[in-house]
């Protein structure tokens, strides 16, 4: 039965409206026929025998001094009505005393009885039996057989029926219609709503209110739903996204805290290397001084080696305290008005026998007049002088090394350039980290922490400038570029 039902709320709304107005209309059309067929039967069995009441009163006379003609002649006037087939008299022993019959009718039956009255009902005809009273005397009886039909009443009945459904179909589906606007409107736009929500997640979306006060309840009790969905999902939402950026902070400080303790490790190996490989020359030139045969000239080649040893040894140990002091915030930069050339010149004649031992070649350009600056000399040599040591230390023999200073209005360039190793794309992003080396092995060729381009870097944005670096690859050399603020005033 639900699988009859449209599946569509309207259809469901035209169909209960539809199927209860012709249930209606069929019951109270049956019940209403029902009552009439008895009504009209028992009009016509009345009817009948009001008939034969008169019948037998006019054939009395004629039955008593048996006249049949005048009894034929008093039934002949039964011709009037159609619907009376037949009507005979009989005596008291059923013979026939007179009858009526209308052609292409049979005769109408004898009756079982003398004495009373029957009324026998077959099909579509009523026969009815009555005595004849005279002067409170049986004489005889009379019998009439009527044609009973009911058929054309029904077809009747059933024809103003189907008129009746047929208006009162028109007037369902205008109903329905008007149910449609008042009902099952605003639940299809509840449902248009829902499932614009589920596609768009658009809780924003409201349904409109009617005139009507019980689909007013449910609009506002969906409309604070939604409202409440909003608000939970939005809710959800901002605590998916504050999780989300929770869950990024701590796998960036996991990552950081990874790097750190690995780069901690190599830092210490590196520290231990760097700090083992100066002691060995500084060990061996011992010894060799305490042996008697050594001359002056062997001698001062062996003090000049440990003087070197000795001089690595304390610029490894001063990059680590200044980097600690940066990171506690207690270096202090001695601010005064400097010549940027005289640090340039101090910083290649630090690194000058290192360049000398290599047989490297430097050009200098930008150098043939002053230029003031305000800053801290000794640390701008000490970044000039590290950046250079990284040049000399990275850069095979006879091999080339640069330092330009290009003078702009606001700011001045120090360019130191090289043909060395070169460094990887994607180490160039992070040789400024603190331990960070190109070559991460302990046991590499060049020696140093990793500090010094952090340090150098450091100090250059304390004095307000930026340290950055190019290289074109593997191979192809590196180039440092340091920029610092331009003093305007004259020294």
């Amino acid at each position: 039965m639900i699988k009859l039902l449209p599946q569509s709320l309207r259809g469901r709304v035209i169909a209960v409206v539809l199927v209860t107005t012709f249930a209606t209309l069929a019951v109270a059309m049956a019940t209403l026929v029902a009552y009439d067929a008895q009504a009209y039967r028992q009009a016509i069995t009345a009817d009948l025998i009001t008939e034969a009441e008169i019948l037998g009163r006019t054939n009395a006379p004629a039955l008593v001094f048996d006249d049949p003609q005048a009894a034929r002649e008093n039934l002949a006037v039964l011709h009037a009505r159609p619907a009376l087939v037949a009507a005979a008299i009989y005596r008291l022993n059923g013979e026939l005393f007179a009858s009526y019959i209308r052609p292409e009718s049979p005769p109408p039956k004898p009756p079982d009885t003398h004495t009373g009255e029957t009324v026998v009902i077959e099909g579509d005809e009523i026969r009815l039996a009555r005595p004849i009273v005279e002067k409170d005397e049986v004489v005889g009886t009379v019998a009439i057989s009527y044609r009973y039909d009911v058929r054309k009443r029904l077809e009747s009945y059933l024809l103003i029926l189907a008129a009746v459904m047929l208006a009162s179909g028109c007037v369902a589906v205008l109903l329905s219609t008007y149910l449609q606007t008042r009902i099952t409107d605003p639940i299809l736009s509840m449902t248009d709503v829902v499932r614009q929500v589920m596609t768009d997640r658009n809780f924003s979306l409201r349904v409109s209110r009617t005139d009507t006060r019980e689909i007013n309840v449910l609009v506002d009790a969906f409309n604070e739903m939604m409202v409440e969905v909003g608000d939970r999902t939005e809710a959800l939402a901002k605590s998916n996204q504050v999780l989300q950026a929770e869950m990024a902070v701590r796998t960036a400080a996991e990552h950081a805290l990874t790097a750190a303790n690995r780069n901690k490790d190599q830092f210490l190996a590196t520290l231990a290397h760097e700090l083992r490989n100066p002691l060995a020359p500084l060990a061996n030139g011992l010894v060799l001084l305490k042996l008697p045969a050594q001359n002056s000239v062997e001698s001062g080649k062996v003090l000049d080696m440990m003087g070197r040893q000795v001089r690595q040894m304390v610029r490894l140990i001063d990059d680590l305290l200044d980097v600690s002091r940066i990171a506690t915030d207690k270096l202090v930069l001695r601010v005064a008005e400097i010549d940027l050339v005289d640090v340039i010149e101090a910083a290649v004649e630090s690194v000058t026998p290192a360049m000398v031992e290599r047989r490297h070649h430097l050009t200098m350009t930008g150098l043939d007049r002053p230029l003031p600056l305000r800053g801290d000399a000794i640390r701008l040599v000490q970044v000039v002088s590290n950046l250079l040591h990284n040049a000399a230390k990275f850069t095979p023999p006879e091999g080339h090394i640069g330092i330009a200073l290009n003078r702009h209005p606001d700011s001045v360039d120090i360019i130191i350039s090289d043909n060395g190793i070169g460094i990887a794309p994607d180490t160039t992003t992070r040789i400024f980290n603190l331990f960070e080396q190109a070559d991460q092995s302990v046991e590499r060729a060049q020696q140093g922490l990793g500090v010094g381009l952090t340090l150098a870097r450091r100090l250059v944005v304390l004095h307000g400038g930026s340290l950055d670096v190019q290289s074109p690859g593997l191979g192809q050399g590196a180039e440092f570029t340091v920029v610092l603020p331009r003093a305007r005033d004259p020294l």
